[in-house]
């Protein structure tokens, strides 16, 4: 044991800097605050029903609370079978959030470095540059924590793929097996298939040179093991992976069902809306300088001796006034610090001014073939995160790349580019140790502190003569601002002047900044080269520097006010007197309209109701659609009578007071129809249920004509059906008619689970107006019950539980390996 902690004890050391780091970073975590607090609530919001049932020990995988009904686990299930689960759990219970996925960044990627055979501190400085990078700071703050949970395993599923590229094939492959699976588990597939992309080349270059140096029966192998570790991932986490795929099309992302009267295009998200968080082209100077381009929106402050306050003084206003009146301008549309053309940006893409030069230097001296890779993989990812700005790779991918035209903000894939960078980085200095020959390195050092050094000495010198500091609209702006000024057009230009001279003025400190961090850096790797301090030295000046560097400008982000107290909902979200009076209904599955909602981003009302809005990214397609046709233009009372819209709520946009009257006209639980008309497509369904009385007909789409027989259709005025037991899983009806009827439910429509079953045996049913349930009744007394029971979750479950087994024993296979080949050394 005592000889363990020898060989182990540099890495234990390593460990405790990074729990070390978290405390003194994160402190506010340890104290029982907590980030991204908003985004929490809104979750509970969407998943209220949920956790209804939860609280009484249940588990429902349909929600009626949201958009009608949808099916849970696109909001939240268990998943209780995976180990992957059991994994995330124990992090979130021993570490606070955010600490848990911190942690995991920081000692994926130091595995990383150490498998790219660098010394600790070496590994440790890479691991800190990665974590610390900018835009995982500020997804933190924004409460995106599966998406920095998918960004935390890229670097251990790099390590573990290049282990099993080196023959290291069991360690390799069962290693890529556990962090994929986590990676698949964190749920966020657009930065997984980010990642896919680079992996894609990571695979073509080596099998380039396998083919090279004829070494395809290894490279062969590595691929079997890398498939197997595929499967093994793919298997654990089966139940999310096959139920999501099977919910796909049908979901907001899918395919639209509508060819005129569409807000979408036939698949995937519209380009405007999937590029409208585009990367500037010159935005990417923030990699090496934060405030190149303002900033974030709003996180930069202009104080007393800003120009923009100035010219304020210069008209006679006091200097606190002056300093409101900047502030209160500087935040305004067209004049933001923040000059870019994204809509608004939490801050930019900072990599970190030592990490770039030292990307720069790597460009010139390694010769590890990663290089290509790690090239290849930042040049591709810049070009997509470009966007509109640079459309023509961008529409490529986009047009004609499965799945690709699912993603929105596609800015995101820079965290690909932010691994790419320390890698190469760090390899350059590897490359410094391991040089016999020091001479040509001191010259390649010197060219890349040229290059960074002199790009540094442009930005603090003559910065306009490469970036223009006038944001797109500025002229509008001006032009809004001279209106407000009654006419005096000379004091809005000179203050939009003097606007830009304070952005001159925040990219100059950083460059200067980021020149002082760069010469430091050159001092420290030159003194290396010329033996004047040792390895560890030079390692452990560039891991302070580094993490120097980073901290600094990501304190500009997260701020001891982006804590919050951890707080119960019903402290933060307290209902109206409306609200409480809906309670008091006892019926329990009806819906409300909040005319003064947005029904697509409602994180209010499912509080308290079931809504007929909500927020999901999830949501089914066909609501969607209804939304869009049936309630943008105007309210459709015939749609909200179909959903069985019980209450409909309106607030007096002066007072804010809310007020709510019944619905006379709902249409309940369940109704016998007197007549069904046939549609020939979407569309003429869409346009049908624009003007109809609901309560006497239904609209159906002529596919389900063979599951009704209409020579046994009758009317019964005097046919009854009712909800007699509810259960999101599970509805009960009661139904009673001397006639065979046409029957629809205000329960939303999907057919991937759902059963229907009429005393006890399974009949067919069909869609109706659009989003319903519908179903041909026979004669006589029955009891009708829908069972949502999806074979997707069930079995996926089962066989997650398989893959879990097999991941434990190939990670237990790994390590028995791994000690023995110890023992016989």
């Amino acid at each position: 044991m005592n000889n363990w902690f020898k060989q182990n004890g540099i890495h234990l050391a390593i460990i405790g800097i990074f729990l070390g780091i978290c405390f003194f970073y994160f402190t506010p975590s340890f104290n029982g605050k907590t980030l991204g607090q908003s985004d929490v609530i809104g979750a509970q919001s969407t998943q209220k029903e949920i956790n209804d049932y939860r609280a009484k020990g249940e588990t429902i995988l349909w929600t009626n609370q949201i958009f009608g009904g949808m099916p849970a686990y696109q909001v939240w299930a268990p998943y209780s079978a995976s180990i992957a689960t059991w994994i995330l759990k124990a992090g979130q219970a021993v570490f606070p959030n955010p600490v848990d996925v911190v942690l995991i960044l920081m000692l994926g990627s130091y595995l990383l470095f150490s498998v790219l055979r660098m010394n600790p501190w070496l590994a440790a400085a890479g691991a800190i540059a990665f974590t610390f990078s900018s835009y995982n700071i500020i997804y933190l703050v924004a409460g995106h924590a599966n998406q920095v949970y998918a960004i935390a395993y890229f670097a251990p599923i790099l390590a573990g793929i290049i282990l099993t590229l080196r023959g290291k094939y069991l360690t390799g492959g069962a290693l890529t097996a556990l962090f994929l699976a986590m990676e698949i588990k964190s749920n966020h597939l657009q930065m997984t298939y980010y990642l896919l992309l680079a992996l894609i080349i990571l695979i073509c270059i080596e099998l380039f040179h396998a083919i090279k140096s004829k070494t395809m029966p290894a490279f062969l192998k590595s691929m079997a093991y890398l498939g197997g570790a595929l499967v093994l991932a793919l298997m654990v986490n089966a139940a999310v992976l096959w139920s999501t795929g099977e919910y796909a099309k049908d979901s907001y992302r899918g395919p639209s069902n509508l060819t005129h009267n569409s807000k979408e295009p036939k698949n995937g998200l519209a380009k405007t809306y999937a590029y409208e968080w585009s990367q500037s082209v010159g935005e990417c100077f923030t990699f090496l300088v934060p405030n190149a381009y303002g900033g974030g929106t709003g996180t930069e402050v202009l104080d007393k001796d800003s120009e923009t306050a100035k010219v304020f003084i210069a008209k006679g206003q006091s200097e606190e006034q002056s300093v409101q009146y900047a502030q209160q301008i500087s935040n305004s549309q067209g004049f933001a610090l923040y000059w870019g053309n994204k809509p608004m940006t939490s801050g930019p893409w900072y990599f970190g001014a030592v990490i770039c030069f030292l990307f720069i230097f790597g460009l010139l001296i390694v010769k590890n073939r990663l290089k290509w890779w790690v090239l290849g993989t930042v040049v591709l990812t810049m070009l997509l995160s470009f966007g509109r700005n640079f459309p023509y790779v961008s529409d490529l991918f986009f047009n004609y790349f499965p799945l690709y035209n699912k993603f929105r903000a596609v800015e995101s894939i820079l965290a690909i580019t932010s691994l790419c960078f320390p890698i190469l980085a760090f390899l350059a200095i590897q490359e410094v140790i391991d040089a016999k020959d020091k001479t040509d390195i001191f010259k390649k050092l010197k060219l890349a502190g040229y290059i960074t050094g002199g790009l540094l000495l442009i930005l603090i010198a003559i910065p306009d003569t490469i970036l223009d500091f006038k944001s797109a609209d500025q002229a509008a702006a001006v032009s809004g601002l001279t209106n407000a000024l009654q006419g005096d057009s000379a004091f809005a230009s000179s203050i939009a002047n003097a606007l830009v001279k304070d952005r001159i003025a925040l990219e100059r400190a950083d460059a200067i900044r980021s020149l002082i961090f760069v010469a430091l850096a050159f001092g420290i790797v030159l003194a290396f080269v010329k033996e004047k301090i040792n390895l560890t030295i030079v390692s452990v000046a560039i891991l302070a520097l580094v993490l120097i560097d980073m901290w600094q400008i990501d304190k500009r982000y997260l701020k001891e006010s982006s804590y919050q107290d951890k707080v119960e909902v019903d402290q933060v979200v307290k209902p109206r007197e409306v609200d409480q009076f809906i309670q008091r209904d006892s019926d329990p599955d009806f819906r409300v309209f909040d005319a003064s909602a947005g029904l697509k981003n409602d994180t209010y009302n499912p509080f308290f109701h079931k809504s007929v809005g909500g927020y999901s990214a999830a949501r089914l397609k066909r609501f969607d659609e209804l939304i869009d046709n049936q309630f943008s233009a105007g309210v459709n009372q015939d749609v909200l009578d179909m959903l069985n819209t019980k209450y409909i709520v309106t607030t007096d946009p002066k007072t804010g007071t809310a007020s709510m009257h019944v619905s006379s006209t709902a249409c309940g639980h369940a109704w016998f129809v007197k007549k069904i008309s046939f549609a020939e497509n979407a569309d003429q369904e869409m346009q049908a249920i624009s003007a109809f009385a609901p309560k006497d007909e239904a609209m159906v789409d002529k596919r389900y004509k063979s599951l009704i027989d209409e020579k046994k259709l009758d009317v019964d005025p005097n046919a009854t059906i009712t909800l007699t037991k509810y259960h999101p899983d599970h509805m009960e009806y009661q139904s009673g008619s001397t006639a065979s009827m046409i029957a629809v439910f205000s329960e939303i429509y999907y057919d991937k689970g759902w059963k229907m079953l009429i005393d006890g045996v399974e009949k067919p049913y069909f869609r109706a107006n659009y989003v319903l349930r519908a179903a041909q009744i026979p004669v006589g007394n029955h009891k009708i019950e829908f069972v949502f029971h999806p074979a997707s979750y069930y079995v996926g479950e089962k066989i997650s539980f398989a893959g879990s087994i097999l991941l434990v024993l190939a990670l237990g296979g790994a390590a028995y390996s791994g000690i023995k080949r110890k023992e016989k050394k």
